[in-house]
């Protein structure tokens, strides 16, 4: 995140501190665009994800704000696709997934605050949403205008997840919770929230075969190319987990992974057993 006060490199101010540590790049105008985007496939990117929106930590922005231009998302998408990959967008309002659809992007993160029209387009284009069903309480924050931000996308929830079912949109799963190991326990709870707005049956599939299917959009920049993901088939990637319970039925036996998963596999290594 870049302070409000800072001066934009373009105009001559410093690196902000994450693009100092290759966390980000911040970039205006097409041109510069095209350079972090090739810059970042080179460095090994195997997609690129854009700030096209404002997000509810950013403190000087509101939620319906937009932060490329048609010009600038088309020059990332360009560069992506030269590289055999494709360009995601972190948004949440109906303008700016519109304007990032027309420009070729293929994947919208979050879009929780989308009206019925713009998911029934995503679902005619064929653009995946990567949404995630957030409570209020999941993430805390010092600003009054990021939880008034947080509640708000919270309430579009429902609406979106349910809207999405309805019009067939190729949905996949996300948390959003990055950088703090102390609420790693939050993910497996997500997954279970994700069964009020899905079957059990649904919800396992978006977090699995689901993702594996957007994944495989990187094209030969899949890490996981090498053999099949997402299927149980001979020569597949794939991890196998034995449930203590039936998580078909009842996904809530996941939200214990401590008591419930008796058997971890992962990548033929077996990491947990308790089953003897």
């Amino acid at each position: 995140m870049v302070p409000g006060h800072a001066a934009p490199t373009a105009l001559g101010g410093p690196p902000a501190r994450t693009e100092q540590i290759g966390f980000t790049r911040v970039a205006d105008g097409p041109e510069r665009v095209l350079a972090a985007v090739r810059e970042q496939l080179k460095k090994g990117a195997t997609q690129i994800k854009l700030m096209a929106g404002s997000g509810i930590i950013s403190e000087f922005d509101p939620l319906d704000a937009l932060q490329f231009t048609t010009a600038e998302l088309q020059a990332a998408v360009a560069a992506a696709s030269d590289w055999g990959t494709y360009v995601t967008v972190h948004v949440y309002t109906s303008e700016g997934v519109r304007r990032a659809v027309r420009a070729g992007v293929r994947c919208i993160e979050h879009g929780h605050l989308l009206d019925k029209d713009t998911i029934r387009h995503l679902a005619e284009k064929g653009v995946w949403l990567s949404t995630q069903p957030f409570a209020v309480d999941d993430h805390h924050y010092a600003s009054a205008g990021s939880n008034h931000k947080n509640r708000e996308v919270c309430e579009g929830i429902a609406r979106t997840i349910g809207w999405a079912v309805k019009h067939g949109v190729k949905l996949a799963f996300g948390t959003d919770l990055v950088l703090d190991p102390g609420k790693a326990h939050r993910r497996n709870e997500m997954l279970v929230r994700l069964g009020t707005y899905l079957s059990p049956v649904e919800a396992l599939r978006t977090a699995t075969s689901g993702n594996a299917e957007l994944f495989r959009l990187s094209g030969r920049r899949d890490p996981y190319r090498a053999a099949p993901l997402g299927v149980i088939a001979p020569g597949a990637w794939a991890d196998l987990l034995v449930v203590d319970g039936d998580p078909i039925t009842d996904l809530s036996v996941l939200a214990d992974p401590e008591r419930n998963l008796r058997l971890f596999i992962k990548d033929g290594v077996v990491h947990k057993n308790d089953l003897s």
